[in-house]
């Protein structure tokens, strides 16, 4: 299996955070997941030393020619002279990687680059909240998201702020290698494999907070019943709320209904088990809460653009290691 190469375009003054999040899902190896691992290449838009904020430097071994034949590039967070003027090699590298068919992805404020490429425009797109109503003015031919961590939309990607490039890099592991892999890094990495929700509840945290201590164990208590009915009314009555509030106050946190949560929650985990072992479908289908197989592939094939045995065949495929079996997480 060919090496999947992840490419960082670096620019000056860059802020840790987002440098150190893809160094570490993509660079450490992990090969007794998936053999190969990645590869991972720094690439600097202008020579010498580039400076981290918090007092740091780092000399990218590549320059943007280290893009040219990446599997994905990612444009992480970069300063507020690069989002005012993107530096024009950097526009035309990334333009050049996404036209010959590579994957790009930004981390927060890195959305500008991509933007400023011509790539976000007719789509839908986020960066950090604070920066909303700014990027909406520069580039109103993209449909700016403020709600959400992160946006797919197949070859390019974009993630709001921060903490959210956690969010972003291991979504992209799950699409590369599937959902047991992807968990496992989170593990590793002690974070959730899948927040919930999107950026708005940070942004305004004193109007969400009180809502998100009523919700939250909810949550847990739902997954840990995802083989069982689960109504509105289930978890309200746990939240200790009527329907209607708890609905909506669900909706104004998480951003979806109750219901399309559990169904997303209910796809997740029946990935995992089609990743992770050898059960029939239709024994999935019954742990996952789905009822019958038939149920199943119809709301996975809708959710995941694929068939549950499909998936199976590509992920058990993908994440075993010539000569191994799937590692069981």
């Amino acid at each position: 299996m060919k090496r999947h190469v992840v490419a960082l375009a670096l620019t000056d003054d860059i802020p840790v955070f987002e440098l150190a999040v893809p160094c570490e899902v993509f660079g450490i190896d992990r090969s007794d997941l998936v053999d190969p691992w990645y590869e991972l290449r720094l690439c600097a838009a202008e020579p010498g030393p580039l400076s981290v904020r918090g007092g740091l430097t780092v000399q990218p071994k590549h320059g943007l020619e280290g893009l040219d034949d990446a599997d994905t590039v990612i444009v992480p967070a970069c300063n507020r002279m690069v989002q005012c003027g993107p530096p024009t090699a950097v526009v035309d590298a990334v333009r050049r990687a996404h036209a010959r068919g590579a994957r790009i992805a930004s981390i927060c404020s890195g959305a500008y680059v991509l933007a400023a490429a011509g790539l976000l425009d007719g789509r839908r797109a986020t960066t950090h909240w604070m920066n909303m109503v700014d990027f909406a003015n520069r580039f109103p031919d993209v449909k700016v998201d403020q709600e959400v961590l992160y946006v797919d939309e197949g070859d390019v990607l974009t993630s709001a702020g921060t903490g959210s490039a956690i969010d972003l890099c291991l979504h992209l592991v799950r699409n590369d290698f599937g959902a047991a892999v992807a968990n496992e890094v989170a593990r590793r990495m002690v974070v959730p494999p899948h927040r919930e929700g999107g950026q708005a509840q940070f942004a305004h945290p004193l109007a969400r907070g009180e809502a998100r201590s009523e919700i939250a164990p909810v949550l847990d208590w739902a997954r840990d019943r995802l083989d069982q009915p689960l109504t509105v009314a289930d978890l309200a009555r746990q939240a200790h709320l009527s329907p209607r509030t708890f609905a909506r106050r669900f909706r104004d946190n998480l951003g979806v209904s109750p219901l399309q949560w559990v169904l997303e929650q209910r796809i997740r985990r029946a990935q995992e088990l089609l990743e992770t072992t050898d059960e029939p479908v239709e024994r999935i289908a019954w742990r996952t809460g789905f009822g019958t197989a038939v149920n199943m592939r119809q709301h996975f094939r809708r959710f995941t653009s694929i068939s549950p045995q499909t998936y199976r065949q590509t992920f058990r495929r993908r994440a075993a290691a010539p000569g191994k079996t799937v590692r069981k997480l």
